[in-house]
């Protein structure tokens, strides 16, 4: 693709909706880097995501979460995948809609709970039932994932790269994302 990004992509929705899988090969397509907010936090703190929820707790994590996006929407428009939990906040959200576009990747549960189920790197759902409290959070995350600029399905069937495409086709509804 030779269309030039005009503002970052961020890529929004639950763990296991394939944000980071999605974005690399959306930036791929774009000719752009790729940013996960999170890979970007763990190298700030010189700690795993997990380590901070249990040291630091969420509250705190979500405060370094905020700022790290804030400085990351404004450096070069990129790919930025962000966490599930990083939408949930208001100024947040703001901040992406104004300085960036937002992509909901959506899911069902059963997709999610089939992607996260094997993974220990969840803090969240360290958990008796980790599939019910998956289930609580999409029900309590939705509400905000749905103010997002856009909406992509993630579909099981699709593959990552069908997922991009859809994502790409999505961007192209909107002028003020690519020249």
């Amino acid at each position: 693709m030779t269309a030039k990004l005009k503002k970052t992509v961020v890529m929004v929705g639950m763990m296991g909706a394939g944000k980071s899988a999605v974005g690399r090969e959306l930036a791929r397509i774009l000719g752009v880097a790729f940013v996960d907010s999170d890979a970007e936090i763990e190298t700030a703190a010189n700690a795993t995501i997990s380590e901070i929820f249990a040291r630091d707790g969420e509250a705190f994590f979500r405060d370094k979460e905020a700022r790290v996006i804030a400085r990351l929407l404004g450096s070069t428009p990129s790919v930025l995948s962000v966490g599930g939990g990083a939408f949930l906040r208001a100024d947040t959200r703001a901040l992406i809609s104004e300085l960036g576009v937002s992509v909901w990747l959506k899911a069902d549960l059963e997709t999610l709970w089939q992607r996260v189920r094997r993974k220990d790197t969840r803090p969240l759902l360290r958990t008796a039932n980790p599939r019910a409290t998956l289930a609580d959070l999409m029900a309590e995350r939705e509400p905000s994932y749905a103010q997002a600029d856009l909406m992509v399905d993630a579909r099981p069937e699709y593959t990552i790269e069908d997922t991009a495409q859809k994502t790409v086709e999505a961007i192209l509804t909107r002028p003020d994302v690519l020249h």
